[in-house]
């Protein structure tokens, strides 16, 4: 596994102090049968790491991200050093809509081993929150050859600009993550986004456009078309644009909810 020795020396500069999250979950009735059926897995072969992922992503089934998280932390009890579970509670608490825990679960893991996928999550969470941080963590991925991230720390750069609403400054690195990767439909996406803020509603839709010939069913590729559609005045191809997102994917909200107001439902 690629360590980044120098990565692990700029974290250190800003590690967060771990909190203990006091959790309770009191069951009520009978227990699920697949809970009980992992449960009873459990005790019989405690060890099993495996086994105690599969409890954990059966309350992430379900939504049930507390107890996720509290399962994570019974594990991460018994193997303090277990990077991959610090990741695991990371992106639990990430769906939990917890970032600051997220951060800190993800500094954790590259403590423990900095390999570039955490630090490339650890830098989109950093964006998404307008921290600086997350523009150090892209030039430590973009100095370390080893890491071979360059198209994902200018990724990061370009999401950072945009949640900082610099979105000319954006477009410029998603351009650059484009150079290495054309087929990178999130770039396209993201860059459509910028594009959508700009006003440049025509530019927005050639770039969608691409990513949907790359992969033709990216739902957030419709919706975003839609947006772009209803800006030019375009009902009808809104409507369709609207409808194609919720066929690939029925629970989307945000492309129902425009549906509905365009009367298209």
């Amino acid at each position: 596994m690629i360590k980044i020795n120098f990565l692990l020396f700029i974290i250190a500069g800003f590690l967060l102090s771990d909190c203990n999250n006091a959790s309770t979950n009191t069951e009520n009735g009978a227990t699920p049968a697949m809970e009980k059926q992992l449960r009873d897995a459990i005790a019989k072969y405690p060890d099993s790491v495996l086994l105690t992922e599969n409890l954990i992503q059966y309350f992430r089934d379900n939504s049930n991200f507390e107890q996720a998280i509290l399962e994570t932390d019974k594990a991460i009890q018994k193997d303090t050093a277990n990077d991959r579970l610090w990741d695991i509670k990371a992106t639990l608490h990430f769906q939990n809509k917890d970032t600051a825990n997220a951060i800190q679960a993800l500094v954790k893991a590259i403590s423990i081993d900095p390999q570039p996928a955490y630090a490339i999550s650890l830098g989109l969470t950093y964006a998404q929150t307008k921290n600086v941080k997350a523009l150090v963590l892209a030039d430590a991925l973009l100095k370390d050859t080893l890491a071979k991230a360059a198209k994902e720390a200018l990724f990061i750069k370009g999401f950072y600009y945009s949640y900082k609403g610099e979105y000319q400054n954006a477009i410029s690195f998603f351009d650059a993550c484009l150079a290495i990767d054309y087929k990178n439909i999130d770039a396209y996406k993201e860059k459509a986004i910028c594009q959508y803020n700009l006003k440049n509603y025509k530019e927005a839709i050639q770039s969608l456009e691409k990513a949907l010939a790359l992969q033709s069913t990216f739902d957030e590729a419709y919706y975003w078309m839609g947006r772009c559609y209803e800006k030019l005045g375009d009902k009808k191809e809104a409507i369709t644009n609207y409808q194609n997102a919720i066929q690939i994917d029925p629970e989307y909200a945000e492309a129902k909810d425009a549906l509905v107001k365009l009367g298209g439902n």
